[in-house]
């Protein structure tokens, strides 16, 4: 089992397949992607001993992110690597939903358990602004179509204060009637976001308390469950979820690891740098990777300091999935 020096067990990888992504949210990649690497991306024969790695050592549930990960043309190859290993029993993904509705059955036939796409307005003219593309009647297809097919889907919002602070009541009455987890996430501070984070971060506390006063009850998280807190509401369809990395104690439950897309094993989200591992996978030999993998969780710290405004390497989301 991966087990750090606090006691935290790490049941799920967080694995970027690529940094490239189609959309320029203002608050990750307000210009565009721009490509200052090699663009030499792990190769589905290292994903296979990546994983088998990681499976031995305990660990479940894998996310393919990116980027936008339905950009490789590859995805579905390396879903069925990651559904067919033994040990895994869960293959997530995170999506922009850019070719949601085009590819979703593929997805599926390729063993995709679960989806978590990035809508952070229901306002046409508003998803448009913040992501550069006129998407969201097409994204919202592909929600239809993935809940037909009996796949569960979250829908990750990120709280900005110009932008859809004032769209809760909107997104409440989606869940009226709509079997998704709505995740509202505090805007987080990156390298190249300072300006942006400060004209426009919201705490989720206040929403919290308007929830619970609302007759919302919080859901007890599993151990491979990511790190919202999650509520319910008997008379809605769908559920609400909070992540606040700001909040006390964040970080105590940590239970994932991040692996980039050029290989590099990241101990946190905002930590200084990522750990090279990839001469190891293009060894494929995963008993080597379990051992240098236990060796570096060593250095895994007790919080990711953003508290203290500290982000690390991260310069913005993309680089390595979130």
């Amino acid at each position: 089992m991966l087990e750090d020096k606090y006691g935290r067990r790490f049941h799920y990888l967080r694995l970027s397949i690529t940094d490239v992504c189609n959309f320029s949210c203002d608050y990750c990649l307000p210009d565009g992607y721009q490509c200052d690497n090699d663009r030499d991306f792990l190769k589905v024969s290292e994903i296979k001993t990546l994983v088998s790695g990681f499976a031995k050592l305990g660990t479940g549930k894998v996310r393919i992110t990116g980027g936008e990960p339905a950009l490789r043309k590859d995805l579905c190859d390396i879903l069925r690597v990651c559904t067919s290993t033994p040990g895994i029993n869960h293959v997530a993904m995170t999506t922009n939903g850019f070719k949601l509705e085009s590819d979703i059955q593929d997805w599926v036939d390729a063993g995709l358990n679960s989806l978590n796409i990035s809508i952070d307005s229901l306002d046409p003219r508003m998803f448009a602004s913040i992501t550069g593309h006129n998407k969201l009647e097409s994204i919202l297809r592909g929600i239809n179509k993935a809940l037909a097919l009996g796949i569960p889907v979250k829908v990750n919002a990120v709280l900005m204060k110009q932008y859809n602070e004032k769209e809760l009541d909107a997104f409440l009455t989606w869940l009226k009637s709509t079997p998704i987890t709505l995740r509202l996430i505090e805007l987080m501070q990156t390298g190249d976001n300072i300006d942006f984070f400060n004209q426009n971060h919201v705490s989720g506390s206040a929403i919290k308390e308007k929830l619970q006063n609302s007759g919302w009850s919080q859901l007890i998280r599993d151990k491979s469950s990511g790190p919202a807190q999650e509520f319910y509401h008997p008379d809605f369809e769908g559920r609400m979820g909070l992540i606040m990395p700001y909040s006390k104690d964040f970080c105590a439950s940590c239970n994932r690891l991040r692996i980039s897309s050029l290989g590099k094993l990241h101990l946190c989200l905002f930590a200084d740098q990522g750990l090279d591992i990839r001469p190891t996978l293009q060894n494929e030999n995963d008993q080597a990777l379990q051992q240098q993998l236990q060796a570096l969780l060593g250095d895994k710290e007790a919080t990711h300091w953003l508290q203290d405004g500290l982000t690390g390497a991260t310069k913005h989301l993309a680089m390595i999935g979130g």
